[in-house]
């Protein structure tokens, strides 16, 4: 009897085993990711720039781009990058020199439309002088004055330039000018722009500079009055911006709007540019800003979608055992959202850190974070790691099946070793129990 039940639980244990893969498969079923559901934004701006782009001052995130990496000539918005070293070289006392190259520059300079081309080379302007009438006047002169007097002469000015653009993530762009002026190896792209107008709305000097309307300057003991020609400085939310316009780069404009404390930045570049007169850039800038202060996130992954795997250590009998690795779903545990775009579309990614928790630990607490980032943003959004006990014995199959085998048969060979002493015992009682009897 003992003998016919120990082979039954052995035949039992063994048929649970070689039918768990099917449990595995429905395991695996039923968790399927569901496929991501993509809307189309509508009621994009229509704008005559041919480059164009928004951004959150605060968060980074691309909101509205068109050809926002193409290749653009900046015009005078040049003079952001160049006003930015500026203000990281000299004090606004500073005295500059007025420079040879400088009154060579032709219109808009200060020396010729101002001071009829009396400048010098040796005279002095203050450092904040200068710093007003490159961005309010978009003086090309006062360019020139500060690459001659930070770096000696432009070549090495320019060098400096593409290093500071480097830095804050302009990487696709070039320049040659300090103040713009067409050269074909001058350019830039938009996100690269709205990179460097960062970077200069984030400088007290250069930002306090920009959001004047008007301010007055000394030349050669001559107070003139300079006029911001960021037309629509202080309507819709304009706080600040860079104007500039050239045959080849048409009407370029760089900002920064805040509506309701939110601040974004915008980039427009190969505008429509007639005359100084025409508005249509800052049309263009406020139908972007319209478009990006109304726009409203879409679903890019959904709750429940699996954005890839982890691969999670463990041993297959939890504390001992050789080290295996197991590779399961990771899955969101919310909606993530994001701002539809061309940049945004290409280059947003959910990525896992990865856990040192073994797979057993993970069965009891499966909570992760997990990261979404797309250009210039990242954020923390909450997953879980997809993992089940089916998984893990599927993926041992083979050796639990083994050891089951083999605790069966060393259960079997203890059994039928027990019951044969058991019989032998019998066997020896019987037979001492008819030596007994013949004795008497």
């Amino acid at each position: 009897m003992k003998k016919n039940l120990i082979l039954k639980a052995f035949a039992l244990t063994l048929s649970l085993s070689l039918f768990s893969p099917l449990s595995m498969a429905s395991y695996a079923a039923s968790n399927s990711a569901k496929p991501n559901t993509e809307t189309s934004s509508e009621n994009l701006p229509n704008i005559k720039a041919e480059a164009a782009l928004t951004m959150d001052l605060e968060t980074g995130e691309i909101i509205y781009c068109k050809d926002a990496d193409s290749k653009r000539y900046p015009a005078s918005t040049t003079k952001l990058l160049t006003g930015l070293l500026l203000a990281e070289s000299k004090d606004k006392a500073d005295q500059l020199e007025y420079t040879k190259s400088a009154k060579e520059q032709p219109e808009y300079s200060l020396n010729l439309n101002y001071m009829h081309n009396t400048m010098q080379p040796g005279d002095k302007v203050t450092a904040d002088d200068i710093m007003k009438g490159l961005l309010l006047f978009s003086g090309n002169d006062t360019a020139y004055v500060i690459a001659d007097n930070i770096s000696g002469d432009v070549k090495s000015f320019a060098e400096l330039m593409n290093k500071k653009a480097k830095e804050l993530g302009a990487n696709n762009s070039n320049f040659v000018t300090p103040n713009g002026l067409h050269d074909p190896n001058h350019y830039t792209t938009a996100y690269d722009l709205s990179m460097i107008m960062k970077a200069a709305f984030a400088n007290p000097w250069e930002r306090e500079t920009m959001e004047l309307e008007k301010a007055p300057i000394n030349l050669k003991n001559s107070r003139i009055i300079l006029e911001n020609r960021n037309l629509t400085l202080g309507k819709n939310g304009n706080l600040a911006g860079k104007t500039g316009t050239t045959n080849e780069a048409g009407g370029c404009l760089a900002t920064v709007y805040e509506r309701d404390g939110r601040q974004l930045i915008g980039i427009v570049l190969k505008s429509r540019q007639i005359d100084n007169a025409d508005m249509t850039k800052f049309n263009d800038m406020d139908a972007i800003m319209d478009y990006s202060y109304a726009a409203e996130k879409e679903v890019y992954k959904s709750n429940g979608e699996s954005v890839g795997t982890a691969d999670v250590k463990y041993k297959p009998f939890i504390l001992f055992g050789p080290t295996k690795t197991i590779s399961v779903p990771i899955k969101l545990t919310q909606d993530v959202n994001y701002y539809k775009n061309a940049i945004n579309d290409s280059e947003s990614q959910i990525a896992y850190k990865g856990t040192d928790s073994t797979a057993w630990s993970l069965l009891f607490n499966k909570n992760t974070k997990l990261t979404y980032s797309t250009r210039n943003h990242s954020e923390e959004v909450t997953g879980s790691v997809d993992i089940s006990l089916g998984s893990i014995i599927k993926d041992n199959l083979i050796i639990y099946i083994s050891t089951l085998v083999g605790l069966a048969i060393i259960v079997t060979l203890i059994a039928l070793i027990k019951n044969a002493a058991s019989n032998s015992r019998r066997k020896n009682k019987n037979y001492y129990s008819r030596s007994n009897r013949r004795r008497r």
